[in-house]
């Protein structure tokens, strides 16, 4: 019997199809370049159009889902399935969306006295809590209850890691995450920043990397100290319109190398790639506890 019903935001990075079969529940982010807004279609046809209209000279512009954004939503699921939510959430220490959830949670719930919607914080970016939908879609699934899924989100995603690197500092520039002084020397000696997310969910740029190759042979070799059961796990790989052959080079690595059981492979859509621009590259896994 199904107890409850899983939710996020296309933020999460899962295509579109998959959370189709999955039965969770997205809402679909906006963005807008120049006048135009557009929303965010969770395939890859979609995300590589994003990326040729950034390459082309285009500054895209996200929003947060506001709460009068999150109460339709809701209030639709809600009436159409009559069934608890586990909403869950881009990290609060990356957007706001988070805590407009909980003050959207709060509201609803005035209107609805008798429904029961549980918000979790990922503390995660993209895949890494489209990965946290993925094990709440299996457990409800299995029947367990919101209490219990909630409650194992949040003992175990601090033990999703990711680390990955990008080849054009401009766009990170452009989000605050390098100074302008520092991306235009990082653009002339080739450097490629090695980021991950602390246990809060900041964004840091843990080591510079000259040279992209160099950068992923240093991101296998983190992987491999911090994996836990590689072998029986999925490895999640996501990017912003990479080149084809550098994607399956880097998924293959991490397969044969460090010995996952497969790969989940997808794109960055336009909540995280307004921010990064194109080019980079993550790999998520379970493994140590982030710090």
């Amino acid at each position: 019997m199904i107890k409850y019903c899983v939710s996020t935001d296309s933020g999460c990075d899962l295509p579109a199809t998959f959370c189709k079969e999955q039965n969770i529940y997205v809402y679909r982010m906006k963005y807008t370049i120049g006048e135009k807004e557009y929303t965010d279609e969770m395939n890859p046809e979609d995300s590589i159009k994003f990326y040729n209209r950034i390459r082309e000279g285009a500054v895209p512009h996200t929003s947060q889902m506001t709460h009068y954004e999150f109460l339709q939503f809701w209030t639709d699921l809600y009436k159409e399935l009559n069934l608890p939510i586990v909403h869950i959430a881009m990290g609060s220490a990356i957007s706001g969306t988070y805590a407009n959830a909980m003050t959207a949670r709060d509201l609803f719930l005035e209107e609805y006295p008798e429904a029961k919607i549980y918000v979790v914080d990922s503390t995660l970016a993209s895949i890494g809590y489209g990965m946290l939908c993925i094990q709440a879609a299996k457990m409800r699934d299995a029947g367990e209850s919101p209490e219990d899924c909630v409650k194992w989100l949040d003992n175990h995603k601090v033990f999703i890691d990711t680390y990955y690197t990008c080849d054009d500092l401009r766009y990170l520039y452009r989000s605050g995450r390098v100074s302008k002084a520092g991306a235009a020397m990082g653009t002339v000696l080739n450097i490629n920043p090695i980021l991950n997310l602390d246990k809060e969910g900041h964004l840091i740029v843990r080591e510079r990397i000259r040279g992209r190759k160099r950068a992923f042979r240093r991101i296998y070799d983190i992987v491999e100290e911090l994996v836990v059961d590689p072998s029986d796990q999925t490895v999640y790989i996501c990017h912003s319109d990479c080149k084809a052959q550098d994607v399956h080079a880097f998924s293959n690595t991490l397969i044969d190398r460090i010995g996952f059981q497969d790969s989940f492979i997808s794109y960055i859509s336009s909540t995280i790639g307004a921010h990064c621009g194109p080019g980079l590259i993550a790999a998520f896994f379970f493994g140590k506890s982030r710090f």
